[in-house]
């Protein structure tokens, strides 16, 4: 063997100075005392933890960073948008400016809780700081408008929900941030089920390593993300890692834009770098896909962060993750200084274009009438192909996982379709809590693919002909919708504010109250959007924009 290198270290993920506009949220708790060796310590108390704790993830869950504003508005200003682009961007500020409100959190799936610490050593706490920093989750979260969405489990196969959306992943490092030996500075994270969903890991080989077989693989594994976790994304590939899970955290990390300023060359220590240049092919790439922003056109993502890391020569795992429209996290720090969180835009209104609805419609919206018998909707949906985009009124059935589950054991039982599934469209969805004063919580729609399995034996049995959701579905669903006669229609995953305060007039329990947000609910809606995704012709929209057809590198 060859004589070893001389010894060298650089952290695997070398940031740059932290660029971030803070803002002060306290200065109690924090102090800071002499220690020997003329060294100075900051003391941090636990209620200043749970004070920065409670304060973000009430923050993220109204608030959105300006640059993703400004993403959005780019959307509507670019005429190369369609127009269903700009409707999706405009839905998205409205929902923003809502949500901004402080009353209604801008989704209905308010997220698993994730912190990331790191301590620096002359930073003194009492110990509990995971305790500490979980009861500002909970605080938050029992005491704002959101959703409980965390299950524990009580025997391999029961469980339930903990009604505080506890616990949460709490990740604290000991190590000096940016250098500062008296720093302590954290990302918060809200993680919604639909984009924590949408984080992949493959295990590669040196052979993906060329750039031709590189952009044939992102391809044909990103048109597979399709639209379930609400698009346009912040996409973070990461080729290369230590492990497969350091992979996937760092991919997290990056869709967070938290390694933005990573160098952007490598070096023989070995250190993680991005690749603004594959950034860009990745990113024009997304743009070709005809997906959109999830109804047809070119913003898939509005932008790309591609890290390579160093590997095993046996190994070469890829992490694809993304974050979705609800693009919720900050950067927070405690310093001798006091307590600070990122400032985040608590005026979107002026993101907000000076255009009226008519100026984006490009298209005819159809005005379906929810009212009118199951046959007639049918007939009328049957009239327009798929991408048309409609605006429902009248009543919808809420439904989801759990109730699914329940309403296909009656029908094992040999028990009828229940008259509400046979009468009215389905809504998969499931609401945040309701602020006194509305009629309903933020209330966007769910993953349509989780209740893939049912549709068939649901419209077999007369039920679900009419069904409303996020997300792109199974090939089994179109069949089943050319069998049966139904319809599949596809609502801006993103927008639950502005759904519950300009849509969503009356809200009411059917059946199995029990369960929570996951209840069968019966809403009345005014001018619900939505677009024909899968009709009766055996036509689905997703179809062709999804299936890989590997033309890179192609001549």
């Amino acid at each position: 063997m060859s004589s070893a290198a001389a010894f060298s270290y650089a952290p695997l993920l070398p940031t740059g100075p932290d660029q971030t506009e803070y803002r002060l949220v306290t200065d109690e708790g924090v102090d800071v005392v002499n220690g020997p060796g003329g060294r100075r310590f900051l003391t941090v108390e636990p209620a200043a933890l749970t004070a920065l704790t409670a304060e973000a993830m009430h923050d993220i869950a109204h608030f959105l960073r300006p640059a993703h504003l400004a993403q959005l508005r780019a959307i509507i200003d670019d005429p190369a948008a369609s127009p269903n682009d700009r409707f999706v961007a405009l839905d998205l500020l409205r929902n923003a400016n809502i949500a901004a409100g402080g009353v209604l959190p801008m989704c209905q799936d308010t997220g698993t809780a994730i912190v990331m610490g790191k301590r620096g050593r002359h930073v003194l706490t009492d110990g509990g700081d995971a305790e500490a920093i979980s009861r500002g989750v909970y605080q938050a979260y029992t005491k704002l408008n959101l959703r409980y969405s965390q299950l524990a489990p009580l025997t391999m196969w029961e469980e339930r929900n903990t009604g505080s959306n506890l616990p949460a992943q709490v990740e604290l490092y000991a190590e000096d941030p940016d250098g500062h030996p008296d720093a302590y500075k954290f990302l918060f994270m809200a993680k919604g089920g639909g984009s924590a969903n949408k984080s992949y890991l493959y295990q590669e080989t040196k052979a993906l390593l060329n750039p031709t077989r590189m952009m044939q693989f992102l391809e044909e594994k990103l048109r597979l993300i399709g639209t379930a976790a609400c698009p346009p994304y912040h996409l973070a590939i990461v080729i290369g890692g230590t492990s497969a899970e350091y992979a996937l955290k760092t991919a997290k990390y990056a869709s967070a834009k938290y390694l933005d300023a990573l160098p952007t060359q490598g070096s023989m220590t070995a250190h993680g770098f991005r690749d603004l240049e594959l950034e860009a092919e990745v990113l024009e790439l997304t743009r070709n896909f005809g997906i959109g922003a999830q109804f047809g056109g070119r913003y898939f993502c509005h932008d790309v962060r591609v890290v390579r890391l160093p590997r095993h020569g046996a190994s070469c795992p890829v992490a694809i993750a993304v974050s979705c429209s609800a693009d919720r996290q900050a950067i927070a720090k405690i310093t001798p200084s006091g307590v600070w969180l990122e400032r985040l835009e608590t005026d979107p209104a002026r993101y907000l274009p000076d255009v009226t609805d008519e100026t984006l419609d490009a298209e005819q919206v159809v005005r379906v009438d929810l009212n009118r018998p199951m046959a007639e909707i049918r007939a009328e949906l049957s009239k327009y192909p798929v991408k048309t985009r409609l605006s429902l009124t009248g009543p919808l059935v809420v439904a989801r996982d759990i109730a699914h589950a329940k309403i296909a054991e009656r029908l094992d039982a040999g028990e009828p379709m229940p008259q509400y599934l046979r009468d009215h469209a389905v809504y998969y969805a499931g609401p945040a809590k309701t602020p006194e004063g509305y009629a309903s919580g933020s209330f966007g729609p769910t993953t349509a693919g989780r209740m893939d399995a049912y549709v068939e034996k649901f419209q077999a049995a007369g039920g679900s002909m009419v069904m409303l959701a996020k997300g792109n579905r199974s090939a089994q669903v179109t069949r089943s919708c050319q069998q049966h006669g139904g319809f599949y229609l596809g609502s801006i995953g993103g927008p639950a504010a502005r759904l519950a305060q300009d849509c969503i007039r009356h809200v009411e329990v059917l059946e199995y109250a029990e369960l929570g947000m996951e209840a069968v609910w019966k809403i009345e809606v005014e001018d619900f959007p939505a677009f024909i995704v899968v009709d009766d012709k055996g036509n689905d929209f997703f179809a062709e924009v999804t299936k890989p057809v590997l033309t890179v590198g192609r001549r």
